[in-house]
């Protein structure tokens, strides 16, 4: 079966730093962040790597079927991991709240990946 390289990559690279993060987060940051900041920065890794394994996903489907709507939703998951989580892990390392408001475009992204990817299949 024929897979998206680019998107496989991304994929993999993302998850990757997904499960480095985690580590990061459960063995340093324990003790140096709020309780509150941790589950921030636990939020951010959750939903990196739920999108890391959606872009593996993406890659996978190319090699069935292709079309717009495959690489937007690929492009969506990108955006999203980068905006949502980016901003959570900013915020939790960093307590700037402003980082807060960049979060919301990064679910928005999220949900559009999802949006185009079950356009894709109907």
């Amino acid at each position: 079966m024929a897979v998206d390289k680019t998107f496989l990559l991304v994929g993999a690279v993302a998850a990757f730093l997904a499960v480095a993060f985690g580590a990061f987060g459960a063995h340093g940051l324990r003790g140096r962040l709020s309780p509150e900041m941790l589950i921030v920065f636990e939020t951010a890794v959750r939903y990196h790597m739920y999108h890391a394994l959606a872009l593996v996903l993406v890659s996978l489907v190319m090699g069935r079927m292709n079309g717009w709507l495959i690489h937007t939703a690929g492009w969506c998951f990108v955006a999203g991991i980068v905006l949502f989580s980016g901003s959570l892990y900013g915020l939790a390392l960093s307590g700037v709240t402003i980082l807060g408001a960049i979060t919301p475009l990064g679910g928005l992204a999220f949900l559009a990946g999802w949006a185009c990817l079950a356009f894709a299949a109907v």
